[in-house]
Order: structure tokens, then sequence, then C-alpha cells
């Protein structure tokens, strides 16, 4: 359960009468306990509980009491020696009207508060359902609530108003609720005259019935599109009269308004019970634009964790710099004013803005530092200089970019009143300004010098107001000219594979006459080059973009970096790290972040990992210290290493492919004929398989057995049928795989192409006699000491940043992994070691036999002993690198190519000798 379905839980428990029996058990439930975990704790077998109440062990004790007993049988659940036995982290105390709960591991204030406001608080105890990250939770769980209440009307209003859901009027709906979240945020901060004002006016003014709800709200919206000296010859209804002017097209337009049954009524009047005051802007855009996006409100509660790694983008990129000249300030007011200045003149724009979260962030930390100088400068009260429209933005649909200007503008008036005051941020607040700093559009598209360019003049906009998008478009002009632009986001994370015809051609439009080799590069490489692109253009620019970590792996590094490297330098990077969400177990999509500057600029670089922070002179694409260099495919090995070949394929229709199974039922004739066959999944989880393989003299012999002639007249039809000509060609040749790879040899050793990153080593392994290999690569009558190197950490930071992954997963090449691994010139006495070192993680398995690879290699539940002989062999081998064991993976990678760069000149220098010999 992620975090919106358990408040979604809680809320109707606390509806439902009390019922002090069955209370314990549907609290749990509703944080995720299964019915048979309930059902135990039901009969008692895993109730640990000494006080008649529910103890649920590593989790919760539960006691229901007499009205008034709440807080002394909180105290007893507290002292109770099952509590501590079972190691409950939570104790939970109520008898229906009191409500009283604390975490016994943290120094958070208890809760207290009446039953019906308990899931307020729900935040408290989302631990109990696996979600550990529950800071952000408690300080977003308004906005929990409120996106949980708007989904509940919004597929409502769409099952009551069917319409109102096709692409004809998708934006009429869309529209309508981001006037209905301005109504609700208003009526809480005194900017609709009155506290809960919109909402009373619908509950008094409709029937209840809600025959005319629809009628009511369209009047409101109207009365808010009207100017006060207008409204009489506008005939807007009395009861209407009392709602400001609030302009800035949020209202104009139409105001028709779906149709409300009596539960979308009930839903809106709870919505609007809420105490929107609290809302979070820098939250609550990613948290609205689920409501109304088919695809993600299936996930709503994936968005509560971003603030801190947004941060992760804007510190780096010119927060942290602004923190540091207020220090520096101190309490010069000239100093003071000059940052005042700067920050004035400062743009930050997100390309790919969604609803607005990084430009949001942004606006509101860059208000703290100005508000920290005008408090220095005894200007408290200073109406602000950073102007909202140097917040710019381009979003593809339309939703988001309203959601994106709404949350903006909200932001500023909390800022205003934090900074200033309730009465100054409502005399400034209302009627909302018109213009539209947010593009609707697609930004691989676009020229962003015309979104965003580094003067004020000339800047184009595509609306006249907040929310329309007319042909005749507007100019709009920076307020402040000469500062700096800051290019930061999370743009669309789309491998190559997957990308739609519309976005492969949007990657040619950005790449055409630059590369041939664009089609393999990922969706956001689109978005990196043109803000290189735009650095190079403007100097007094920087940008730093979220992408997958794919965009510093693989192929494509060599590919696409190169193309960014003439326009910009990577200025810092923020290594992999997850950007997670609250669903409770999800591991979040791995991501870094790549920052880029002038080519030109002499700043020193920075690569930021988990907390710690190297200041370097420069930084590779691959996101180490060191030059631009790209590692490129190799036909063979760099180093001493033997040769790796990729294996056989059958291309079979499946017919020389056997089971177990289908093995034993060969007659004698056919059993001769018999290998077994080893791809990832046979070598990685133990399925054992075997192929038939007949070399080209035996096909005499083979045939006399019936079994053998029926599978070989079923491959010559499958490959006959082949739509592959190279595939059909074989048709004639039915006993043989179409491509053979594998020599004459004793012996093989496997390493599977694609493999789980899970495991800490990658999967190598020595195969029985006479097997063959598919699906996987292969090294055949190498010597040991190759595997040892296989199966070192070593190896694999290598195949995970040059090689890049599928997915998640390491995706392993022998051309662009193994043949271009440095090894340093090993002696004698190295290979004798090695060998050693991979005898033992042979005989370390052996013990454990028949558990398999998969099985060995758990991260959880691997053999002590397994991970100790691993242990030696990394020890063995990188001593042989830098004489001692690396720090990190960090120093690994660096090593490897500082080596690779040495070995690939010193090749490349011997290879120009020979030709000139020539």
């Amino acid at each position: 359960m992620n975090a919106v379905e358990i408040e979604e839980a809680i809320s109707a428990l606390a509806e439902r009468p009390f019922d002090a029996e069955e209370f314990p058990y549907a609290f749990l439930e509703a944080f995720g306990n299964k019915e048979t975990t309930l059902k135990r704790l039901r009969k008692g077998e895993s109730n640990k509980s000494d006080l008649g109440g529910v103890l649920q062990t590593n989790n919760i004790h539960i006691a229901v009491c007499k009205s008034g007993e709440v807080t002394r049988t909180l105290a007893a659940l507290k002292a109770s020696p099952a509590t501590a036995r079972a190691k409950a982290r939570f104790v939970l105390a109520t008898d229906g009207d009191l409500f009283e709960a604390e975490d016994l591991t943290t120094d958070d204030a208890p809760v207290s508060c009446t039953y019906a406001d308990f899931p307020n608080h729900f935040g408290f105890f989302l631990p109990l359902a696996g979600i550990t990250t529950v800071k952000q939770v408690r300080e977003s769980s308004f906005d929990i609530r409120a996106t949980s209440r708007l989904n509940r009307l919004y597929v409502e209003l769409l099952k009551d108003n069917p319409a109102w859901g096709t692409a004809q009027r998708r934006h009429d709906m869309n529209h309508f609720m981001a006037r209905l979240i301005f109504c609700f945020f208003a009526e809480d901060t005194e900017i609709f005259n009155g506290s809960g004002a919109f909402t009373s006016a619908i509950e008094s003014m409709s029937a209840k019935d809600s025959s005319n709800t629809h009628e009511v709200i369209s009047e409101l919206f109207r009365a808010m599109n009207t100017k006060t000296t207008e409204r009489a010859a506008a005939g807007v209804a009395r009861w209407a009269d009392r709602f400001p002017y609030v302009n800035g097209g949020l209202f104009s337009g139409s105001t028709d308004v779906p149709r409300f049954s009596r539960i979308a009524r009930s839903y809106l009047l709870h919505i609007g019970s809420l105490d929107w005051k609290k809302i979070n802007p820098d939250i609550f855009g990613s948290m609205i634009q689920a409501v109304a996006d088919d695809d993600e409100r299936g996930a709503l509660g994936m968005h509560y964790t971003s603030v801190p790694n947004i941060l992760k983008v804007l510190n780096p990129l010119f927060l942290d710099d602004l923190r540091q000249q207020l220090e520096e300030a101190d309490d010069n007011a000239r100093m003071l004013l000059n940052l005042r200045k700067r920050m004035s003149k400062i743009r930050v724009f997100d390309p790919a803005c969604g609803s607005g979260n990084f430009l949001v962030i942004a606006y509101k930390e860059m208000r703290a530092i100005e508000a920290e100088i005008n408090r220095r400068r005894d200007e408290a009260d200073r109406r602000t200089e950073i102007p909202l429209t140097n917040f710019r933005g381009i979003e593809l649909r339309d939703f988001p970019a309203e959601i994106a200007r709404l949350a903006l503008i909200i932001a500023e008036y909390q800022c205003d009143v934090l900074y200033r005051g309730q009465k100054e941020a409502l005399r400034d607040f209302l009627p909302l300004d018109a213009l539209n700093w947010i593009t609707c559009e697609n930004a691989l598209r676009l020229d962003w010098l015309s979104i965003c360019p580094p003067t004020g003049t000339g800047v184009k906009h595509h609306a006249d107001d907040l929310f329309h998008s007319p042909l005749d478009q507007a100019q709009i002009d920076f307020e402040n000219e000469g500062g700096e632009t800051y290019i930061c986001g999370n743009p669309p994370y789309v491998g190559d594979k997957k990308q739609s015809t519309s976005q492969k051609s949007d990657m040619q439009h950005v790449f055409s006459g630059l590369t041939s080799r664009w089609k393999s590069f990922d969706y956001i490489c689109g978005f990196v080059y043109k803000a290189a692109q735009y650095i190079s253009f403007n100097k007094k620019s920087a940008s730093a973009l979220v992408s997958t970590n794919s965009i510093s792996q693989g192929m494509q590094v060599a590919q696409f970096w190169p193309l960014v490297f003439q326009h910009a330098r990577i200025s810092f990077a923020t290594l992999s790290f997850k950007w997670s969400n609250l669903a409770a177990n999800n591991a979040g999509v791995t991501c870094v972040i790549v920052g880029l500057a002038p080519k030109d600029g002499k700043e020193i670089s920075k690569i930021f990992s988990g907390d710690v922070v190297r200041e370097v002179e420069s930084i590779s694409p691959y996101l180490t210290a060191g030059a631009q260099i790209y590692v490129s495919a190799r036909q063979a090995p760099l180093s001493q290493l033997s040769e790796m070949l990729l294996g056989n394929f059958a291309k079979d229709g499946g017919n020389l492919l056997l089971s177990v199974a289908d093995a034993r039922s060969l007659d004698e004739r056919a059993k001769p004929f018999l290998r077994p066959i080893y791809g990832a999944q046979e070598f990685i989880q133990g399925i054992p398989r075997f192929c038939l393989w007949i070399a080209d003299h035996e096909v005499d012999t083979a045939t006399q057995s019936e079994a053998v002639r029926v599978r070989l007249s079923k491959v010559a039809e499958a490959r006959a049928q082949s739509p592959k000509e190279a595939t059909a060609a074989w048709a004639n040749h039915p006993h043989r795989f179409v491509e053979i790879r594998s020599p004459a040899y004793s012996n093989a050793i496997i390493v599977p192409r694609v493999s789980s990153e899970e495991r800490p080593f990658l999967p190598v392994g020595l195969l029985p006699p006479k097997s063959i290999v598919t699906e996987a690569f292969a090294l055949y009558d190498a010597p040991l000491w190759n595997m040892a190197i296989i199966a070192s950490r070593l190896h694999l930071v290598w195949i995970a940043t040059v090689c890049g992954q599928l997915e998640t997963r390491f995706r392993y090449s022998n051309t662009l992994g193994w043949n271009t691994f440095p090894v340093p010139a090993l002696t004698e006495k190295n290979k004798a070691d090695l060998i050693h070192c991979a005898e033992d993680i042979l005989l370390a398995r052996e013990v454990y036999y028949p558990a398999t690879i998969a099985d060995l290699y758990d991260p959880q539940t691997m053999p002590e002993d397994l991970r100790a002989a691993h242990e030696r062999n990394d020890e063995v081998l990188e001593r042989i690198y830098i004489g001692r064991r690396f720090k990190n993976d960090t120093e690994r990678l660096e090593k490897l190519f500082e080596l690779y760069t040495k070995m690939s000149a010193s090749q490349g220098t011997t290879k120009k000798k020979a030709e000139a010999r020539a």
C-alpha cells in the first residue's frame, strides 16, 4: 500500500461507528496487514499482549479502554514487559472518543487528539507499512489527504459526466479542478474575505439533492471573473457578489460546470472542510497532476519525497553559491544589497516543468534568502524583488502547465504571508496578473532562447492569460535584465527502445545533421544537448538535469557526449542514487544529476556521492574524475585476457532444445547427440536443459533415430517459414545450429549477458564438459585466472559503467566490457594466485550443492565462506593494481579509466609505428 491508500483506509475507519473489539484489527488492516496475519492475532497465536490488547511483534501494542482511561492505559502499554519483549515501536490507546499514541523509538511528540481526528496523524504510523521516509510524509500529510479527496471527487464527477472524460472535454475538466483548488485555498487564507466562504456558499445555496450544485458553482466562477463595478450590469447574483474579482484568466472563458450527484456534492463539501492553509505547493503540484492523469492516478502517493532530491539539483546549481555569498556578506549592508540585486535578476528555467515542483522550490528557497537579507538590513516588510515570471517552464501537457502556474501563485502568496504578514500579502494578491510564463509546448521542438533569452526582450509566450493559448501570441519581458539563467529539471526517462514515434521524431529534430547514431540515444539526451547549446550561447548560464544513470553508461557515451562537450563541460555530478517514492518496498529509479557550465569556466568541478563531496579538476562523461575519455567497443582484448565469444543460437522453433523429460524420452540412438546447454537462466537458476548437437558428418547416424528425424523435420519447417532470409536459408541444414561459435574445447567459462544488479558479484562459472553455450558469453579453454577477474568487484563496476544496464540489470558485452577491461601486466605468480582464488570460489560453491547461483548470491543469504572467498579474490586482484584494497567504487573506476587511457594510448602509438614501418 502507498501513503494515499493508507490515508483513505484510515479515514474510512474513523468514519465508521467505533467498534471496540474490532478496532485494533481494522487499524492494522488499514496499514496493509494481510488477513492471514490478522487471523493469527485474533486467535492469539501471535498476539503477545499482557494487557488484553493486541500486540504485534516489532510493530505496535494497541489497547481499547473504558471512557476516560486513555492516558492511564497508554502509560501501562509503555511500561508493559510484553511491549519491551516484543520490541514494539508504537503504543496506542483509545476509548472511541480520545486517541493517544507514542513512538517509543524517537523523540517525536506523542499523538493526542479526538478519535475522529486521528486520520490527520496517519503519517505518524507509516513505519507500520514499511514506509520509513516519514518526515516528508508528515510534512505533506495535508497534501496527501487533499489529493485523496480530490481524486474521489474527480472519479465521481466523471462517472456522472462521461463526456467530460473524453479528449474533447478533458481540458475543461482539468481547468475546473484547478479553479476548485484555488477557491479552497482562497477561502481558508482570507483571500475570499472570510474563512470557508466558498464551501459555505455552495452548501447554503445549492439543493441537498445536488440538482443545482453546478449552477451555483458556475455563478461563483462568473462573479470572480467580473469586475466589481460591472457586476450589476452583468446580473451577478447578490449572494455571489461578496467574492472578489480574481482576474488572471483563472475564471475567464466558459463557466460550464459538470453536474453533481449527491455523493459528488458531499465529497466537494468534505474537501472544503479541510484546512487548505496547510497546502504545500512544492509537492501539491505533482499530487494534483496525478488526480487528472489516468496513468498516474493508480500511483497516487508516489510523489512525496521529491523535495530533498530536487534540492540535490538546485543546491549545487546555484543555491549553495547564494547562501555562501549571504554568509560572506554577514551584516554588510552594501554586500547584502548587491546580493539582493543579483537574485532579482536570476532566471530559473525548467524545460520539462511538469506541475512546477522545481520552480516552486527554487522560488521558495530564494525568497528565504531574500527575507534574511531584508532582516539584516532592517527592511523586513519590504516587498519582494524576485519576479514570479523569472521562473519559466515548458510543459507538453496543458493541465500540469496550469497547475505549475497555480502552484507558483500560491507559493508567492504563502511567502508573502510568511515574510511580510497576512495583511500585506492580501493587499498585493488580487487581482491576479494575467501574464503567462509557463509555455505549453514540446520543449525539444522549441528554441529555448526564445522562451528564456539572455536579455529581457523578445520573449514570446503562449497565452494571454493563465489558462488559454490563442494563436496571436503576446510578448512578456523579464522585469530585470542581465542576470544568470539556471536550467534545471527532471525530463522524461525513455530508453531508445521504448520511445514512441513522436519521441523518435523529436530526437531526429534535435540531432539530425549532428550524428547518425541518435536513434540509440535515451530521450533525455535531447534535453541535455539543448541545455549545452543554450549555455554555449548564454555564458551566464548553467544547467543541472536529473537523468537515469544510463546517460553515463554504455555505447551511447562515446556517441553522445562528444556532441555535448562541443558546447559545455560537466561542472558537477551527483552519482547514482534512488529517486525514490513512498510506496512500501519500492526501490525507485536509479538516477544521476549532471551539471553543465560554459566550457571556458575555471571553477573547480565537484562530484557528489551520498554525503561526500570531492573537488576535482574535471569530470569525464562516465561521471568520474578525469578527462573526456570514451570507451569504444574492441574486437580483441586490450589486456592479456583470453578471447570471449558470444554463444550459439539454434533458431530452430524450439525443436533442437529439450527439457530433461524430453531428453529422457529419446531412444538410445538419439542420446549420443545430446549435450547440456546453458544460457543465463540455465546457469543462474540451475534449470537443466539439453540440445541436439549434430556435426555434419554425423547426420546419417543421428537420423537413424525416429525422434531425431521428427525434430529435424520440424526445424526445417520452422526455418522455412521464417521471415528472415538468413534463417530461412538454413532450412536445408536442420541438424545444426544456425550460429555456431564454439571451437573444439575441453572446458568453458560462462558469463550471462544480463544479470541482476542486486547480486554483489557478476555470475560466472565453469561448465560441465561438452556443454553448449547459448544466450551468454563464453571463454573456451581459458586459464582459470580469467574467471577470477570476471568474479571481482573491479570488473563489476567496469561493466556497470561501460556496458550500461538493461532496465536496472547488468548488461554484459564482450566487445565493450571484456575486451576493453584494463589489466596490468600479470606475472606468473599473479596468475597462480588468481587461479587459486577462482578455485576457492568454485569449491565454496560446491559445499552448498545443489544450491543454484541465484541461491548462493542472494545478497541477504549469501554464505559467509563464499563471500570470504570473493573477498580474498578482490584482495589479491586489487593489490596487483595499487598494492592495497581500493577504498570504494569511485576509486576503482578512476584507476581503471586511468589505466585504460594509458594502455589505449600505448597501443595506438605501437600501431602507428607499425604502420609507418610498413
